[in-house]
């Protein structure tokens, strides 16, 4: 039986929520805490849709004790999760996070168990999750490594972190200005990329609450626990979706065992890994930014060093010869 409480996110999906609920049906936590959004105004077909998932959860058949948080009316992505999981934490001290549409591996139960543990006291790690974008490359000889980005298609995460998490951002755009901001993010094109998204959602622009939520972990100065294998898979890519919209449905990211858990020696940032994640999942590797970044300094290189610009063509003239 699992330890660790699990808090349960859904909405009107009752095709996904079965799925990911069969997978939390498997592991029988002792605790599950359930949030649910209610149906849209103007979306006819969402007050069945919003009933027929909450029957999904309607019946636990395992010994747990069930906490619900529904809301009549359609809160919204951006107050509903973070209301509800403000609730989660006045009720637990610790919890695993899925929304209805984040498939788990077994073994990512596991390891978010252990990790909160052996964590749980230290407070430099923030949060747990069970993402990897790596594209098949591992970092590091442990079974997880350490991150500034907090994906949250499966998490973790304990009450004295959650306690500093602030839906309005109060210290956005302020923090921009300051060299703590630039030493968390000293590209500065990645600098510019999450500087306009936090401006959108200071702005109301963006119905969501995550990227708040990755911006208190980084004013704080907290860390991720990422894993070595992606551990979680995301089915909700789909035309149904909120955000992840898409013409059909499109298969997550596969999954894959953990194996035996072993622990980094340090707790510090990959840097490397989240250059990558950056690049590649957050478009900083072909930015507009980036490229005209690269012009200039090639123009910088020239006008220091003329003879640099002869090199090259001499170099692009001997590999066609």
């Amino acid at each position: 039986m699992l330890n660790a409480p699990i808090a349960f996110i859904i909405f009107n999906r009752p095709r996904h929520t079965r799925q990911s609920f069969e997978a939390i049906r498997a592991q029988r936590p002792s605790k599950l805490l359930i949030i649910a959004d209610g149906p849209r105004p103007g979306h006819p077909t969402d007050f069945n849709r919003c009933r027929e998932t909450r029957e999904v959860v309607a019946n636990i058949d395992w010994p747990c004790e069930v906490l619900r948080h529904y809301s009549d009316d359609n809160m919204g992505c951006k107050l509903r999760v973070s209301s509800g999981l403000d609730w989660v934490f006045s009720q637990v001290e610790r919890a695993i996070i899925l929304e209805d549409d984040c498939i788990p591996h077994e073994d990512f139960f596991s390891y978010c168990d252990a990790l909160l543990d052996r964590y749980e006291n230290d407070s430099r790690v923030w949060v747990i999750t069970g993402n990897n974008f790596q594209h098949g490359k591992k970092q590091g000889d442990a079974s997880y490594y350490f991150s500034k980005f907090n994906h949250c298609w499966g998490w973790a995460t304990w009450r004295r972190a959650w306690k500093h998490y602030r839906v309005d951002i109060p210290f956005w755009p302020e923090w921009g200005s300051t060299a703590d901001w630039r030493r968390k993010l000293p590209d500065p094109v990645e600098r510019t990329v999450w500087s306009g998204l936090l401006d959108r959602v200071k702005r109301g622009e963006i119905d969501t609450w995550d990227y708040q939520w990755t911006a208190c972990v980084w004013y704080h100065g907290g860390l991720t626990a990422t894993p070595n294998v992606n551990l979680v898979t995301n089915i909700g890519f789909g035309p149904d979706a909120t955000h992840t919209v898409t013409s059909g449905d499109e298969e997550g990211l596969p999954i894959y065992p953990l194996g035996e858990l072993i622990h980094p020696q340090k707790v510090k940032q990959n840097v490397s890994a989240d250059r990558h994640v950056f690049n590649h999942n957050f478009g900083g590797l072909n930015h507009p930014d980036r490229f005209m970044n690269r012009l200039k300094k090639r123009r910088d290189q020239f006008l220091r060093s003329p003879q640099w610009i002869v090199k090259k063509f001499r170099q692009v003239f001997n590999r066609q010869a």
